[in-house]
């Protein structure tokens, strides 16, 4: 077991409130090691930057940045570091809010209303790559990224594209599994799920992971 396994998960609270966040802080499970807090979109780029924790838990109205709140955050964090997933903590559950930092790339959204235990699952499942909603929420992601008419026979035809491997790593990587986790699922070099990123990448006309996890949400492929 490694230092930071010991440690538990690195995760960095987001929110512009202190006493929440000092809350949310105290009633988290053992296993989920705070390593920061930020309380604006600016303050949480530089956080994430430097700390790059596994798991992000992020209020989605946020001051400072462009004013995107937790959206920005999430797109503008990630390219610096890609390893670490989003989880929106919020006391909205407006449809606006919940489908705008999801198509941003954060891996889940639940409610202020739920308990530490809950937070710390949510949390845990995000770093296993699943994504996590709060009940009611999902509904909002179901319509939002739902397949429409046609939809179904788009991402058929754009898996065409791909080769049985490249599918496989495809979805691996748009969970939020790290590479080293995908080269130990698949049995293949850290090298070899590099190339096949970059051809997925490249024939799916994407530029980033957190784009195809946002592409393969809209195609119910996860």
């Amino acid at each position: 077991m490694t230092a930071e396994e010991e440690q538990g998960l690195a995760t960095l609270i987001v929110d512009d409130h202190s006493i929440f966040r000092s809350g949310l802080r105290a009633d988290l499970a053992s296993d989920i090691h705070v390593v920061g807090e930020a309380a604006s979109v600016d303050e949480a780029i530089a956080l994430v930057t430097r700390l790059k924790p596994r798991v992000v838990l992020l209020d989605v109205h946020l001051p400072g940045g462009s004013g995107g709140g937790g959206a920005e955050v999430v797109t503008r964090a990630a390219p610096a570091s890609p390893e670490t997933l989003f989880l929106a903590l919020s006391v909205s559950d407006a449809a606006d809010d919940v489908v705008r930092v999801i198509r941003a790339g954060a891996r889940g959204y639940i409610t202020k209303s739920s308990s530490g235990a809950d937070v710390s699952d949510a949390a845990r499942r995000v770093a296993e790559g699943d994504a996590v909603f709060s009940p009611r929420l999902a509904g909002f992601v179901l319509d939002a990224f739902g397949a429409i008419s046609g939809e179904t026979a788009q991402a058929d035809h754009e898996l065409d594209r791909l080769s049985k491997r490249e599918q496989e790593v495809m979805r691996l990587i748009a969970r939020g599994y790290a590479y080293k986790e995908v080269a130990a699922d698949l049995f293949i070099s850290i090298k070899t799920v590099e190339t096949h990123v970059s051809s997925v990448l490249r024939k799916l006309q994407l530029s980033s992971r957190h784009e195809l996890t946002a592409w393969a949400l809209e195609r119910k492929l996860l």
